[in-house]
């Protein structure tokens, strides 16, 4: 195998297949990046079994500078030869692979490094029984970005690790919750025709991953099969597992009805709960209080070690009955950077239930974040 591109063009295609490569895995050549070249175009692949990206660079891609001078293929420790690459010298690089020895020149420098068979590498998953639908880019990371904050992080309840969704025709309904707090966003598609009927859990990390590689791209190819996702990302394809079993039933959990709201820029309250938590992160439990009294509202953090801080909060509206509610800032911070240049509501029931972060105005549930307040007497 051999070839010469510019190596801009192949440090962003090593980068985005490097995404998929972990170095804990259990398949030990899958910590290396396989490359493939045809006649006509360039493949890269990363995998770590849950999720593999393949990425193409075309030879008729000017910007690449692909030249394809003899077909073949290897897999190479994806960490050191991509610290390689992106430590040559030159604009260009040539890659010459002898069996599964590489010889990578550019400018007056020269590597070789061993490799192993291309034949060893995993195969991409095969997929039967496919939906497609079409999704705008935007959209997609809409869903994600809104949502992935309430995903676990402990195995020890996988399928709370991933983002659930519940695809109806052009509507898409995606819920997250690690148990003390609930994300849900609610999207019709657009430009689409989509009769896809599905409920599918993909992973978040995956969900995390694939949000990185949207940003230009204008419209998603999804394909949904019984275990796994497959997106279409033009020169790029994303394969992500599917979550196996049932997730909990959610809707139940979001309070139909409240007895105190409060309408406040979520800014204005992002920024005080950022101050609050420079006490409340010095105490073992990380709590921070909210109070409702006679239409003022008060926040306070405290730390025994530290100190104290209170301040007093400009709302827009205050209703309903007085309050006192403790809960973990980190969460509620999360919830209100979905809300980045909005008012939101926040109704509670009670001090011991759980609250909810809607769009201000808003009372469809389309976009909506719902915190488990802490016990603290």
């Amino acid at each position: 195998m051999q070839f010469s591109i510019n190596r801009q063009a192949f440090i962003k295609a090593l980068n985005d297949v490097s995404r998929a490569i972990s170095s804990r895995t259990t398949i030990p050549i899958l910590t290396n990046i396989k490359i493939v070249l045809t006649q006509e175009e360039l493949i890269l692949t990363g995998s770590n079994s849950d999720i593999s990206i393949e990425t193409r660079i075309d030879q008729s891609d000017t910007g690449a500078q692909l030249i394809i001078k003899q077909p073949g293929g290897i897999t190479l420790l994806a960490t050191f030869f991509s610290n390689i690459v992106k430590n040559l010298p030159a604009d260009d690089m040539t890659l010459s692979v002898d069996g599964v020895r590489a010889s990578i020149t550019s400018g007056a420098s020269d590597f070789t490094i061993n490799g192993q068979d291309v034949h060893n590498y995993p195969q991409l998953p095969e997929m039967d029984d496919v939906q497609s639908l079409s999704v705008s880019a935007a959209q997609l990371v809409d869903i994600i970005s809104q949502t992935k904050i309430s995903a676990s992080t402990q195995e020890s309840r996988p399928i709370l690790t991933g983002i659930h969704l519940a695809l109806n025709g052009n509507d898409v309904k995606a819920v997250t919750t690690d148990s003390h707090r609930l994300s849900q966003r609610i999207v019709t598609l657009t430009g689409t025709d989509a009769h896809v009927k599905a409920d599918v859990i993909m992973p978040a990390k995956s969900f995390n991953e694939l949000q990185s590689l949207l940003e230009g791209q204008d419209r998603v190819e999804i394909k949904l099969a019984a275990n796994q996702a497959v997106f279409d990302l033009g020169n790029t394809t994303f394969y992500s597992r599917l979550l196996e079993g049932n997730y909990p039933e959610t809707d139940r959990l979001i309070p139909t009805e409240s007895t105190t709201q409060l309408t406040i820029e979520a800014s204005a309250l992002l920024g005080a709960i950022n101050r609050a938590s420079l006490l409340s992160h010095e105490s073992r439990n990380n709590v921070v209080q909210l109070t409702l009294k006679n239409g003022v509202v008060t926040l306070i953090g405290t730390s025994q070690e530290v100190g104290r801080v209170q301040e007093e909060l400009v709302t827009k509206s205050v209703e309903g009955e007085d309050l006192e509610i403790s809960f973990n800032p980190d969460y509620v911070r999360d919830a209100l950077r979905v809300f980045t240049g909005k008012s939101v509501d926040i109704k509670f029931t009670s001090n011991l239930r759980p609250f909810t972060l809607t769009p201000a105005g808003e009372t469809d549930d389309k976009q909506l974040q719902l915190i488990t307040p802490v016990r603290t007497f």
